[in-house]
């Protein structure tokens, strides 16, 4: 069986979320190392562009060893309560 972990990355807006999602995916090796991936990866809606601020949810895999990581990157704005909780259970298997 494969070892697989869900982690949501959850926290108020502005600590670092999307920050630490981008510096998860440059260690799983995710891109090249002559492709520029910049930053806010994740966050590819104009309107979070704009804002610098995750409005939706995201999800995205690494490996790291022998396990499958899936990662759900959050929004931190008290208005997104409702995309938090049924993040949450997602990553817990509900």
């Amino acid at each position: 069986m494969q070892k697989i972990r869900n982690i949501a990355i959850i926290a108020h807006v502005d600590h670092g979320k999307t920050t630490l999602v981008d510096k998860m995916l440059l260690a799983g090796q995710l891109f090249r190392e002559n492709q520029n991936s910049g930053e806010l990866i994740l966050d590819n809606n104009d309107l979070e562009r704009e804002r610098g601020i995750t409005i939706l949810s995201k999800n995205v895999s690494i490996r790291y060893k022998d396990y499958k990581i899936n990662i759900i990157d959050t929004p931190g704005h008290a208005d997104f309560g409702g995309e938090v909780e049924r993040v949450l259970n997602m990553a817990d298997g509900c």
